[in-house]
């Protein structure tokens, strides 16, 4: 347990955060109590109201930070199209896949808890933020393509994303090998690369 000092050094905000994220990671987005995040965090079940409102707010918080480093990382990742936007884009997928597996509250917390992204500014805007560097490396992907031929690069993100998420679901939970004999980074590269080839967006 987090020592109670955690508090009177005035991080409990984020040590209820970390807290949740955890728990969220052992139990399920859905199980984890206010009461059980503050007894983790080392403090009274009275504790975290003095910074969220409840439950819902303080698992919001969790996916907006979620957000935050996952766009980070899909940003380092595609490190403007360097050296090749197909390149990079292929990084993309595997960033995505290393968050899901290193940081599986936050994620859970983001794509599985049901929060309510559009009635928080601030998840919606980090949540925006993560879409709009998939849409921009969609973009770049569609350079090569006379205009008139682009698919739209919302849609191709949203696909790509749907993929990746997908993979993690399907593949990518216990044991590796215990759904598919295929790894997970191998599964969504050859799927990415079938859909931009379908799309025109690569050739053979």
């Amino acid at each position: 347990m987090p020592d109670r000092r955690t508090y009177h050094h005035g991080n409990l905000r984020q040590a209820l955060v970390d807290a949740t994220a955890t728990l969220i990671q052992e139990t399920g987005p859905l199980a984890f109590t206010l009461t059980e995040a503050a007894r983790r965090a080392g403090v009274s079940p009275a504790a975290p109201y003095r910074h969220f409102k409840g439950r819902d707010d303080l698992l919001e918080e969790v996916a907006r930070q979620g957000f935050v480093d996952f766009t980070d990382r899909l940003e380092q990742a595609f490190d403007n199209g360097s050296p090749r936007p197909l390149t990079a884009f292929m990084r993309m997928g595997q960033a995505y896949l290393d968050f899901a597996a290193e940081r599986p509250g936050h994620y859970m917390a983001m794509f599985e808890s049901g929060v309510s992204i559009a009635s928080n500014a601030d998840l919606a805007a980090a949540s925006d933020r993560a879409q709009h560097v998939l849409i921009d490396a969609a973009e770049r992907l569609a350079e090569r393509l006379p205009s008139d031929r682009r698919p739209p690069a919302r849609m191709v993100a949203n696909h790509v994303w749907a993929m990746s998420h997908g993979v993690v679901e399907l593949f990518s939970r216990g044991k590796p090998g215990s759904r598919s004999p295929v790894e997970p980074t191998e599964m969504l590269e050859s799927a990415v690369i079938i859909y931009l080839r379908g799309l025109g967006l690569i050739g053979e």
